[in-house]
């Protein structure tokens, strides 16, 4: 599936940012260097989370996986284009997916574990989806229950499987030929997906070159070859996939698994595994830097860290580079492809890369990091009109290598995403600053973040209004100190009716919607406040859960 127009396609391959290697080829590369070598290692609590011992996996090992378990979806009959969903935590099999689904000529589309029916028969239905990969128990949840309950209700979803038969793929050899399937660095490699303002997520689909042409992210941050690199997120989205899976498959070195987040294997993992580098929010920066123990935490084999969802503390910042001689990164970014990242070569001054970033593609001006020189930015006022001034704001558009050529079999979100001249929309408003950057200045789309995690104001009030005791709902975000974000509703009950959290969260339990999207806190009141067109005054809320919290 190649979505790319041809023009975009040769602009880059002529600028030498895109190629004629797929990922597989970037990962062969290194197998035939040294297949001995450690490529990537599990969690050390990994049998706590899905029952089976923690790995260390070489390069020549997690080939042979691939191959195996390609071959295997093949004589499934997996057909070129195909979609094969995969709902793991971070385990090795979840990184030998990605190559395997797609050298069999599919496309893997990656899934939270914490998403239920809701989510997973949405994107299920949309995408036509031939294989479930997922566990059996995760966290007390019954997974496979859930996914042979979508099969039944997906005619398309032919094979569901546990992680025990994965594993069981990957060992088994057999004599069916991958030759012919034809599988190009132009192809669709994953289908992604993103919570906007709708109500159901929006797939974006991402080529081998779109993945492989963000070089600006391991530029910026200072990536070399041979780095041991340490995930504390999800393996399903730009977030981990794209600030360090992606490298590792380019830079080669050692992937460090980790998730969900435990504190204490994650300084376990940073101890013994000695990485150079990971990406973090800001929360969990923070809480390392105010961990009571420390001052017995040794982070000096990190050459950086970057950290993303969120603008990061100085003073956290600080602390790092006190502590540890840590120079720590920002880095904005979204599904649909692209990273914006002030690192230390383009923003020296630290207090300025705590809110800054660099204004890719302003006229006259260069940066050090390679994809940043073809990434173009600007900032248009809501008519539409480019703002230059330092001190004016206007959303951030952009173009880039990296950017998907449209949102996943949706015509009507496509359009309204870009531009007429083809710049991808972010929904987020900056400011124009000095010395050629732009600043983050707030968030256009009603988006809460929690703890990493994308909620959608509206999906969550669409699925609330359904509750037989409410009459009308408002979703905001509240500040949280360790999850940035949690979920406050504001509900005004139906006549004659009370209503409990628990009310609702066992509600949205019934609907299968995920556990992280319920609502934390439930203020009842008499009216939402809205403007004289009808829309919901939210910085009103969020003024008044603030003042709420702050007396309390």
């Amino acid at each position: 599936m190649i979505l790319a127009s041809r023009e975009i396609i040769d602009q880059y391959m002529a600028a030498g940012i895109y190629s004629d290697m797929t990922l597989m080829d970037w990962l062969a590369v290194h197998v035939g260097k040294d297949p001995d070598k450690i490529c990537i290692t599990d969690p050390p609590n990994r049998k706590e989370l899905n029952g089976f011992e923690a790995e260390r996996i070489s390069y020549g090992r997690f080939q042979k996986a691939i191959d195996n378990t390609a071959k295997a979806f093949v004589d499934l009959g997996l057909k070129k284009d195909d979609v094969v969903i995969v709902q793991l935590p971070n385990s090795w099999e979840l990184a030998m997916l990605y190559f395997a689904v797609s050298k069999a000529g599919g496309i893997i589309s990656p899934a939270p574990v914490l998403w239920r029916e809701a989510e997973l028969g949405y994107i299920a239905g949309l995408t036509e989806a031939k294989i479930f990969i997922t566990l059996d128990e995760f966290n007390g949840f019954g997974h496979m229950d859930m996914a042979k309950g979508l099969a039944k209700k997906h005619p398309d979803l032919n094979h569901v499987f546990n992680l025990e038969a994965v594993r069981e793929m990957s060992e088994k050899e057999s004599a069916t030929s991958l030759d012919g399937i034809g599988v190009t660095s132009n192809d669709i490699f994953t289908i992604c997906w993103t919570s906007g303002t709708e109500a159901n997520p929006k797939g974006c689909p991402l080529s081998h070159n779109n993945w492989a042409g963000m070089a600006s992210i391991q530029d910026a941050a200072g990536m070399k070859a041979g780095d041991v690199m340490l995930t504390a997120g999800p393996l399903v989205n730009m977030a981990s996939v794209g600030t360090v899976f992606i490298p590792w498959v380019v830079l080669g070195g050692t992937m460090v698994l980790h998730h969900p987040f435990d504190p204490g294997v994650f300084i376990q993992q940073i101890m013994t595994e000695k990485p150079n580098y990971t990406l973090l929010v800001p929360a969990l920066a923070n809480m390392l830097a105010k961990h009571p123990s420390v001052d017995q935490f040794d982070l000096t084999s990190f050459r950086t860290i970057t950290l993303g969802s969120a603008p990061p503390s100085l003073w956290t910042m600080q602390e790092f580079k006190k502590r540890w001689d840590i120079d720590i990164g920002n880095i904005w970014g979204q599904n649909e492809g692209t990273g914006f990242i002030s690192g230390l070569d383009d923003m020296p001054d630290m207090e300025k890369r705590a809110s800054c970033f660099p204004h890719y593609g302003k006229e006259g001006v260069t940066w050090k990091t390679r994809a940043s020189g073809h990434i173009i930015a600007k900032l248009l006022d809501p008519l539409g009109k480019e703002v230059t001034q330092v001190g004016e704001v206007g959303e951030l558009v952009y173009k880039g290598p990296g950017v998907i050529a449209g949102y996943y079999k949706s015509p009507e979100h496509t359009k309204k995403a870009f531009t007429e001249d083809g710049f991808f929309r972010s929904g987020d408003v900056f400011r124009i600053e000095e010395d050629d950057a732009i600043s983050f200045y707030e968030r256009a789309k009603d988006i809460i973040i929690r703890g990493g995690y994308n909620i959608s104001s509206q999906e969550m009030e669409n699925y609330l209004m359904a509750h037989p005791k409410a009459q009308d709902v408002a979703a905001v975000g509240m500040p949280d100190e360790n999850l940035g974000e949690k979920l406050c509703v504001y509900v005004v009950p139906a006549p004659e009716q009370t209503l409990t959290l628990e009310e609702l969260t066992s509600f949205l339990e019934e609907k299968g919607v995920a556990k992280y999207k319920h609502p934390e806190r439930l203020e009842m009141v008499e009216t939402i406040p809205r403007n004289p067109v009808g829309k919901v005054l939210k910085k009103n809320l969020r003024q008044d859960i603030l003042s709420k919290l702050e007396r309390n």
